[in-house]
């Protein structure tokens, strides 16, 4: 993928970078494999916003990615890599040998027309599913599993992979793109490679107007809003938020308050924590 950049003819083109989109080989998606997406923006089920900031933006339709990758010992052809809106990596579209298709996320280096296959007996190959155990130390694995049999839930962003850095008795250990490590069941699976679309993280915005189309609404401070709007709020001219550390709009403290609740179930899993 590479990174297309625009002169300044606009205040809105000043900054800005797109994807060229090189990589896409079809603007059509697989009906069979699209579903409806109605988003709540924020909302819960009484109308009541929690999550602040979201709403409107382009309309987009579901593509159902297989995470689970629980086609065992059936080859599939790499039919297309499509763009997929709701999500920052590129999907691939695989037609199995038993005709189903599905999508799986784009692996870095996967090329229209290359098979791969899930299970135990699968070649160590990029796009290829299988078990942690089978795997070699300091292989790039995506696409990981927490429970077995759940689905990968972890490592799917553009750009990121994990690495298989030892394993003993039960567990395989993990450096994940966060830099924790931590120990994960030799059973569950894992995606051979690193995910693809690795210069997402480059693009410049650009512009406001971009945000709104990805459902994301302006933020604005505390520091300027009245004071039963903010705890920051209120005072004359330019003042300082008057309390000793920051604080949400409902009074708890934040910017850099952890949050990670501390008798958590997964810490005894966790050998290093993120930075």
């Amino acid at each position: 993928m590479t990174i297309r950049l625009y002169k300044a003819y606009t205040p809105g083109t000043r900054n800005r970078t797109i994807s060229t989109f090189d990589d896409i080989t079809t603007n059509k998606p697989e009906k069979s494999l699209i579903r409806k997406n109605h988003r709540r923006n924020g909302r819960n089920n009484r109308g009541i916003i929690t999550s602040r900031h979201r709403g409107k933006g382009h309309k987009r339709r579901y593509r159902v990615i297989d995470f689970k990758r629980n086609k065992y010992n059936i080859e599939a052809t790499v039919a297309s890599i499509e763009y997929d809106p709701n999500r920052n990596a590129r999907i691939a579209l695989l037609h199995y040998t038993d005709g189903e298709k599905k999508y799986i996320i784009h692996p870095r280096s996967l090329n229209v027309g290359q098979k791969i296959s899930s299970g135990i007996n699968a070649p160590l190959e990029i796009g290829n599913c299988l078990p942690l155990d089978l795997i070699p130390l300091g292989t790039a694995v995506h696409n990981i599993e927490l429970t077995p049999c759940r689905g990968g839930q972890i490592v799917r962003a553009a750009g990121t992979y994990a690495q298989i850095v030892a394993k003993e008795g039960n567990f395989v250990t993990l450096k994940l793109p966060s830099n924790e490590v931590r120990l994960i069941r030799k059973h569950c699976t894992a995606t051979i490679g690193q995910v693809g679309n690795i210069d997402d993280n480059n693009i410049t915005i650009g512009k406001a107007g971009r945000n709104r189309w990805l459902n994301r609404k302006p933020k604005v401070r505390g520091v300027v809003m009245n004071p039963i709007d903010h705890p920051h709020g209120g005072g004359e001219g330019r003042s300082p938020i008057g309390k000793p550390y920051p604080v949400t709009p409902w009074g708890q403290p934040t910017l850099g308050r952890k949050t990670r609740k501390k008798p958590k179930y997964s810490n005894r899993y966790i050998l290093r924590k993120r930075k």
